[in-house]
């Protein structure tokens, strides 16, 4: 379900030899890629930028236990990343992000299953290296 980002429209930082740029058409933002890609790479460097951006909130496999999922209902306003989806997200916790217009949400894994997306909203992290730099964007999966 296409709804246009509600906290941010673009994720932008600098962090030692890697830049991140994705920029966030709509309100879930679903990213795959191989092994070794970066994903988690990526992961880490929004979730120290959440350190002191108080609107972004990171989850992964480590948060299994920690009532991530009643933060998530409860919150308003935030920028979710949760990576290892697949581990994380029930089929309840999916349908209640597809439907989520008070919350925006970055995903990462490998099945979308049940977050109400097409083709055309699921996203492959992008490399690429330039002067002992990563750069990573996002590109349209199925184009």
């Amino acid at each position: 379900m296409k709804i246009k980002p509600v906290v941010s429209s673009r994720i932008k930082s600098n962090h030692t030899s890697f830049e991140i740029d994705l920029v966030l058409d709509i309100n879930i933002t679903f990213i795959i890629g191989d092994s070794g890609t970066g994903k988690s790479t990526v992961f880490s460097i929004i979730k120290e930028m959440a350190a002191e951006d108080k609107t972004i909130r990171c989850f992964n496999y480590l948060d299994k236990s920690t009532g991530y999922k009643k933060t998530i209902k409860l919150s308003k306003g935030k920028l979710f990343v949760i990576d290892n989806a697949d581990i994380l997200l029930d089929d309840s916790l999916r349908s209640y992000i597809s439907t989520d217009g008070k919350n925006q949400y970055v995903i990462i894994g490998r099945n979308p299953t049940g977050l109400l997306l097409d083709q055309t909203e699921i996203y492959e992290l992008n490399s690429e290296k330039s002067d002992g730099k990563t750069f990573f964007t996002l590109k349209k999966s199925f184009e």
